[in-house]
């Protein structure tokens, strides 16, 4: 998970407000199926919102695709991943990239920086964006810090494609 993966209310105000990929952002989600804020000091949901469990599978599917930016794994996540907020199925989810990638030449979903832009997907993308059909990690992009992956809307090093 993302360190202390609730920052600074700013920074969610900012990401609300350029979107994340620079789209428009859709209204906010219902309060159910937004992700749980998380307390930075335990890594467990506030007790302000409530956990949403809902089972696997997360991930409905992967594809590789060549864009501008080189590679890209498209993850495709299912209605559960979109509104699950149990802290342990970000975990699951990403096991289920990686059970479903397949290698593309030299890259797969293991490449460096890969997992924190799935992270940053996860936990921003979701409450940003929450409709969004894919989230798209590129394996060229630059491995950044959590604090730079976000600035970047989770897409370091070059726009989103």
């Amino acid at each position: 998970m993302l360190r202390g993966a609730v920052l600074a209310g700013a920074t969610l105000a900012l990401l609300a407000v350029a979107g994340c990929g620079g789209e428009a952002s859709p209204p906010a989600p219902a309060a159910s199926s937004a992700p749980a804020v998380v307390d930075g000091s335990t890594g467990e949901p506030s007790p302000s919102e409530p956990v949403v469990y809902l089972p696997p599978p997360y991930i409905a599917r992967t594809v590789w695709a060549q864009t501008a930016v080189g590679p890209s794994l498209q993850v495709y996540p299912t209605v559960a991943g979109r509104r699950v907020t149990d802290p342990a199925a970000q975990g699951k989810a990403w096991r289920e990239v990686v059970a479903l990638s397949a290698r593309y030449g030299r890259y797969s979903a293991t490449s460096p920086g890969m997992r924190a832009q799935f992270d940053c997907h996860w936990v921003w993308a979701r409450a940003v964006q929450p409709d969004k059909p894919s989230w798209n990690l590129e394996p060229g992009r630059p491995v950044v810090s959590e604090d730079q992956m976000i600035a970047a809307r989770c897409n370091p090093g070059a726009p989103e494609e």
